[in-house]
């Protein structure tokens, strides 16, 4: 699966930056099939390939905002290689709805 569509890309771009924004808008969210791993991307810089955004991988203790790279999510491979997908059926929400704390 494609995590990055030129579409999403110009998206990204429309927004721009959050900075500063309590309750930021998710514009793609990404997860592992096979376990622990939900990345929800508010910002992304096309030029290092960077997302910002709110990272859940273990739980509550281990979740933080910050940045994840493009390249890092499509490297990662689980069970029978199955990699890190797009949540197709999330669309845009603010960073509220997924009952995360927003930035402070």
């Amino acid at each position: 699966m494609k995590l990055l569509t030129d579409e999403i890309e110009k998206r990204f771009k429309e927004i721009g930056s959050q900075d500063g924004i309590k309750d930021p808008l998710v514009i793609v969210k990404f997860f592992n099939p096979c376990g622990a791993g939900t990345w929800y991307a508010t910002e992304y810089d096309p030029i290092d390939k960077i997302f910002y955004g709110y990272a859940s991988i273990f739980g509550d203790q281990c979740d933080e905002w910050g940045d994840f790279g493009l390249e890092e999510l499509e490297s990662i491979k689980g069970f029978g290689g199955l990699g890190i997908e797009r949540d197709l059926y999330c669309g845009e929400k603010r960073i509220s709805e997924f009952k995360i704390p927003s930035l402070s």
